[in-house]
């Protein structure tokens, strides 16, 4: 793909996230994952060290999820209003709550967030800092991330938010169904898992690209 295909397909990109509401929601339209959209959006790289570009079967699929014609996504648009910033998401009323989840859940969000209806009593908690009306609520099990992060913690953890290098990250591995999180380290084009307690074995584990990476942790909220 040219480089100049490949900045007309992030352009565009960027008028469909804006006519569909959300980078999550049109993600659920096109049938893909939300964290590797938001990995394309932010040019992260791959194993080979080349940023991720919008393929022809991802651009096939946004084109028809927005009911675009054949090629619209290779054909430079001046309408839709874009983002100054591919990182930057939409902030939400500061009042909304979000809910308190499993982390099995949370291994599943990306497929069951659209449908998500909290259960009569559960917790649903208002975060400090703007986030994504998409976000959720996950209390820290464990010890893997003292000092930062200790048992009983609630981490708020924005879908939306690109993941960068060194942010904390929730993530489900393919050989388990609930999700853990971690310290995302990324060099030379490889994605690491971080834990944080220097006591805690095998502190850092590689991770492929069928890892899913459900959110960034975005504030911590510590119980007392």
């Amino acid at each position: 793909m040219t480089l100049k295909l490949n900045q007309i397909r992030l352009h565009n990109l960027e008028v469909l996230i804006a006519e569909a509401g959300s980078a999550a929601k049109l993600a659920r339209a096109a049938g893909t994952n939300s964290s590797y959209l938001s990995q394309v959006r932010n040019q992260l790289p791959t194993k080979k060290g080349t940023p991720r570009s919008i393929g022809d079967e991802l651009a096939e699929k946004l084109e028809k999820a927005m009911k675009k014609s054949q090629g619209w996504m290779d054909t430079p648009h001046a309408e839709g209003a874009i983002q100054e910033e591919h990182n930057a998401h939409d902030g939400p009323d500061l009042r909304s709550l979000h809910p308190l989840i499993s982390w099995v859940q949370a291994g599943n969000w990306y497929e069951i967030s659209e449908s998500f209806v909290p259960a009569y009593g559960a917790e649903l908690l208002p975060c400090p800092v703007c986030c994504s009306p998409e976000s959720f609520v996950l209390r820290v099990r464990g010890s893997s991330m003292e000092p930062k992060f200790h048992e009983g913690d609630l981490i708020f953890v924005d879908p939306n938010v690109s993941p960068d290098h060194g942010k904390y990250v929730v993530v489900r591995l393919d050989e388990s169904n609930e999700a853990t999180f971690k310290q995302l380290i990324i060099e030379e084009g490889k994605q690491y898992l971080k834990a944080l307690n220097p006591d805690w074995p095998n502190r850092i584990i590689e991770v492929d690209e069928e890892a899913t990476i459900c959110g960034v942790i975005v504030f911590k909220g510590e119980v007392v």
